[in-house]
């Protein structure tokens, strides 16, 4: 978290992050994840000094609730699946791809 943040940004850093690793996210990906929307909703709030348009005229991330997420024809990414295919102990996950992850977790 920047320095100077508040402590109810770094709680909510921490639920974010926790949240996307029982998701099956990855560390590095999780902290991500949680780093970019404090650092949105700081912008929105005017807490930052600087602030992109999509952060402040896009619809909030606490709002959104992941809406966009696994939208569309794609589904979720491979890390997502493979993830789930290593909590399931499929055997051959690392060697398989996308679409042969998707058919090994019965999607």
């Amino acid at each position: 978290m920047p320095r100077g943040s508040s402590p109810k940004r770094e709680r909510q850093y921490e639920h974010i992050k926790e949240s996307a690793k029982d998701r099956g996210e990855s560390e590095k990906r999780a902290k991500e994840i949680a780093a970019r929307t404090v650092n949105k909703e700081r912008a929105r709030s005017g807490e930052s000094k600087t602030a992109s348009r999509s952060s402040t005229q896009d619809t909030s991330s606490s709002r959104r609730g992941g809406q966009r997420s696994h939208s569309g024809s794609e589904g979720p990414t491979k890390e997502q699946l493979y993830n789930e295919a290593k909590k399931r102990n499929i055997e051959g996950r690392s060697k398989m791809d996308k679409s042969e992850l998707k058919r090994a977790l019965g999607r």
